[in-house]
């Protein structure tokens, strides 16, 4: 019997990030209720899974296994004729809802979509009206993705965040059709991964005595100890539950500087002939650490025991090393580091942590995997398959890129959401250039510089979120919401030039969106500003006025 009083949705949905195109929608509508079966095809299993576990507990639908032949029926296939991640969804009253994908990925994204088009209604984990069947319009929408690689970085090394939070956050990037968490593990403040071989890193590195609050030079501070870290099962289970989102999770292992928590563990792995390294304990404030890792064969074992373990953990293609904000003090005041560029004919400092990089960059390589970097290893060149995150602005990747190196670009100017949103004094810990909805959706990953063939290296584009002052699930939400929705935009959406951008339309759909964010309990940064207990009135910032260099 049909439903009587069914769920309506808005015509076209307010797609977010925006489709290729839509055709319709239609005079028509579509009904999925109780008696809608999923039909899904093989190589689709993934998304069937998914679409039980939310359309089925949203709207409290069964969703039985079907054969695909009734007019009440939501259809799922793969179609090697369309790109793998792009898909064709098309919602007709004849026979249902089909949606085809390219590969088990475009199936995925696919099933994004037809969750935004059944409205808000769509993002509970319960149903409001329960029996209500859910209505879209006939329509068709073609689409696919811009860039392969569209991601964020999620830095828990700062400011845990605990599995849970993980897993939340990887359903949010895969309702914006991002497809990369890049996971900041390691840094001077906590070290996050279980490695077994080394127990003290999590037994020692994991936790800090105390917190700066705020800025690093605010006089504040948080005297409750702080930690946490990922059991190798926590990992796997976080890997795992990506995967089934066909979002891939890059590992990031910070050297050789970023390193204090890793020392205050295992004290070997500093320089030992410099500094009382035995002294170190986790760093407990903000900046660039002068405390960094000794150019020694026991350092280098060390980390391919580390890396051993993280290969076996992460199947990602690529392993961030990190390889930025080195400072050489040490080594020029070290013995053993001169001794080492001398044994290596290195010019000097600089060189040396060249040689850092390339040793690992060959040791991934033996292994089947590419590493990626911060743009500063670039600096003393860089073997042929290393990829660069350009990160200090655009010329990083530019230099890459023409080198014949691929590159995700995230510059600090423009999509680094720890930055304030609004000059407001409003804003909470007000960090950095103002970057507000509309700069970020009016962001260009492909430098105009770069010519056909160097552009083609960039593989894509992310957004970083660094946790300084980021010290709550509450706190993550209001800075990377709703600039992510936007950026997921500039990451999939074929767009016109930043100028011609129509961000009212953007606007327009984001009004929908808000609905969206709203059902899934994001605490996202009103367009009015912050709420009342979004603000930190008294916490110290570090605003920069202006407009960021174009670098």
């Amino acid at each position: 019997m049909p439903d009587t009083h069914p769920i309506p949705t808005a015509p076209g949905g307010g797609l977010v990030p925006a489709p290729l195109s839509i055709d319709g929608p239609g005079r028509g509508t579509v009904r999925l209720g109780a008696d809608t079966a999923l039909a899904a095809g093989p190589g689709t299993e993934d998304t069937a899974r998914w679409l039980r576990d939310t359309l089925g507990a949203a709207f409290g639908l069964p969703l039985p296994p079907g054969s695909g032949t009734t007019p009440d029926t939501l259809a799922l296939a793969v179609d090697p004729a369309l790109p793998p991640e792009g898909y064709r969804l098309a919602a007709d009253a004849r026979w249902g809802v089909r949606i085809t994908g390219g590969g088990p990925a475009g199936v995925f994204w696919g099933a994004q979509t037809l969750r935004q088009l059944l409205g808000p209604h769509a993002f509970r984990r319960a149903p409001l009206a329960p029996g209500r069947a859910a209505v879209l319009p006939e329509q068709t929408i073609e689409d696919g993705p811009r860039f392969a690689w569209r991601g964020m970085l999620l830095d828990v090394a700062r400011h845990f965040l605990p599995k849970d939070g993980v897993l939340r956050t990887l359903d949010l990037l895969a309702a914006h059709k991002l497809n990369v968490l890049h996971l900041h593990l390691t840094d001077d403040q906590g070290w996050r991964i279980e490695i077994r071989r080394y127990p003290r890193l999590t037994e020692v590195g994991a936790w800090r005595e105390r917190t700066k609050l705020g800025h690093r030079a605010s006089p504040l501070w948080d005297e409750c100890p702080h930690g946490g870290y990922y059991t190798q099962d926590d990992l796997r289970e976080i890997v795992a539950y990506a995967a089934q989102r066909h979002i891939t999770v890059v590992p990031e292992i910070d050297i050789p500087g970023h390193s204090q928590a890793a020392i205050a563990a295992y004290p070997e792995l500093g320089n030992t002939d410099v500094i009382d390294t035995t002294s170190l304990k986790v760093w407990d404030t903000w900046g660039v650490n002068p405390n960094v890792l000794a150019p020694t064969d026991t350092t280098l074992r060390f980390y391919e025991h580390v890396l051993d373990e993280v290969l076996g953990l992460f199947p990602s293609p690529f392993v961030h090393i990190g390889g930025d904000e080195c400072p050489k003090d040490q080594w020029r005041a070290s013995a053993t580091a001169r001794a080492r560029i001398a044994e290596l004919s290195l010019a000097d400092e600089d060189a040396l942590q060249s040689w850092f990089i390339r040793h690992f960059d060959r040791w991934l390589t033996d292994r089947g995997r590419r590493l990626i970097g911060w743009d500063e290893i670039l600096e003393g060149g860089l073997a042929p398959g290393a990829a660069v995150s350009s990160w200090r602005g655009y010329a990083g990747g530019i230099a890459a890129a023409k080198s014949g190196h691929d590159i995700v670009m995230c510059p600090e100017q423009q999509v680094y959401l720890d930055h304030r949103q609004h000059a407001s004094p409003d804003e909470p810990v007000p960090i950095g250039f103002v970057r507000t909805l509309e700069d970020v959706y009016r962001f260009e990953p492909v430098p105009p510089e770069l010519t056909a063939e160097q552009a083609a290296h960039v593989l894509g584009t992310q957004a970083n979120v660094w946790t300084e002052v980021m010290d709550s699930q509450q706190r993550l939400d209001y800075q990377v919401f709703p600039r992510l929705a936007a950026f997921a935009e500039v990451a999939w959406s074929r767009l016109p030039a930043p100028a011609a951008r129509d961000y009212q339309d953007f606007t327009r759909r984001m009004a929908a969106h808000y609905t969206r964010l709203d059902a899934l309990g994001v605490g996202y940064r009103p367009p009015g500003g912050p709420l009342p207990w979004q603000k930190r009135p008294g916490v110290l910032g570090r605003p920069i006025d202006g407009a960021p260099p174009n670098v």
